[in-house]
């Protein structure tokens, strides 16, 4: 059933935000005192506060909004999840696909050492933001010339990562809307490409020099390829924290990395030729209903909501005992201060709700600069 957004933007958000800069306080510690000297223990030790943080985020997808994943993968991707470094490329489909990644990297076990390729502005919001940061996450301001450099150092960083990570990319660059479809479509005609129906037209560079990079220390790409059953509502942030559900659907195929093609130019190809392929999956989807990998169990672990129980409690006792240490609630003054905290906490969660939501306004014009840039 559907919760007001008023209730639940509160004590969410209060939860959320406040063991999210504990977590980041001790991050911070850690990054100062400890990284400078023994970089595999602080990435250790970062892994376990990571999980206890985006766990939550996690809790709130399977447990308070209950989102039903339904994934498909042949045998040796469902066996191979979580054992081994991999470079993840995904469609980008909706509001909440970094979410499913987490989901699917915390069922493989590896969601602490779970990182993306980010855009800048990414790395300010507070909480989570920071914790990317600090988690080692790859942030690019979208200009290849300011970006080459900035991705190459990233990625040569992770050569020496002491635990199976998954590095997404979403090589489209962009989240898919109507427009930028238009926009990819008149470019794909223009150029003699393929017209996609269902997926952009990859933006290649950065998945190239990813390769070359990685392609000694990293033995898989796993090729992920969501979508959103017609008769499911799109998953949206603020759906999710109304408590609203929705259904999911992620195929998953693994391809090694030492069978990729050694030119730039031929790895360009195979990437677009991935999402043809991709497209033609996607039609077939539409059409069935269905990935034709069989479907996977993932489950719904409890450890999500063991942690998010651990925060609740350790938060409540600490919120009791302050009031009852600083009587801040005795006078008129503590009141407005109280009242202006919850406000300021309402408005960030607000600014995390619309910032999930803000490349869906660009318009062609912008998606069609987008992917001549590509």
């Amino acid at each position: 059933m559907a919760v007001p957004l008023v209730i639940v933007m509160l004590p969410l958000g209060l939860l959320f935000l406040l063991s999210g800069l504990i977590v980041n306080t001790v991050q911070a510690i850690l990054f100062v005192s400890i990284r400078p000297f023994s970089k595999s223990f602080y990435r250790r030790v970062n892994r376990f506060l990571a999980e206890l943080l985006w766990l939550q985020l996690v809790w709130v997808v399977d447990w308070w909004a209950g989102v039903k994943i339904q994934f498909h993968a042949d045998k040796e991707t469902y066996q191979s999840m979580g054992k081994e470094h991999a470079l993840v490329i995904s469609n980008h489909r909706s509001d909440i696909d970094w979410l499913i990644g987490w989901i699917l990297a915390q069922r493989s076990g590896c969601l602490g050492s779970t990182l993306a390729v980010m855009k800048k502005s990414s790395k300010f919001l507070p909480v989570i933001g920071w914790s990317m940061w600090f988690a080692e996450y790859l942030f690019l301001e979208r200009n290849w010339a300011k970006d080459e450099n900035t991705l190459k150092w990233g990625l040569q960083r992770l050569k020496d990562f002491p635990r199976p990570f998954w590095l997404a990319l979403f090589v489209e660059g962009t989240r898919f809307t109507p427009a930028k479809l238009l926009a990819a479509q008149e470019y794909a005609v223009s150029q003699g490409l393929p017209a996609p129906r269902n997926v952009l037209i990859p933006r290649t560079k950065g998945f190239v020099s990813a390769v070359s990079i990685m392609r000694d220390f990293v033995p898989a790409i796993y090729d992920t390829t969501v979508i959103i059953p017609k008769d499911s509502p799109q998953p949206t942030m603020l759906r999710i924290l109304k408590g609203q559900s929705s259904v999911i659907h992620v195929r998953m195929k693994r391809h090694a990395m030492s069978e990729m093609p050694k030119s730039e130019e031929d790895v360009s190809k195979w990437c677009k030729d991935i999402f043809v392929t991709k497209d033609t999956l996607l039609d077939k989807h539409l059409a069935t209903g269905t990935f034709d990998e069989e479907i996977r169990p993932i489950g719904r672990p409890l450890k999500s909501l063991l942690v998010t129980l651990f925060w609740s409690c350790l938060l409540l006792y600490g919120a009791v005992q302050f009031f009852r240490w600083t009587q801040l609630l005795s006078t008129w003054q503590g009141v407005g201060f109280t009242a202006a905290g919850l406000a300021l906490v309402t408005g960030l969660m607000h600014v995390f709700i619309m910032f999930s939501q803000s490349e869906r306004s660009s318009s062609a014009r912008a998606a069609r600069d987008r992917v001549k840039k590509g």
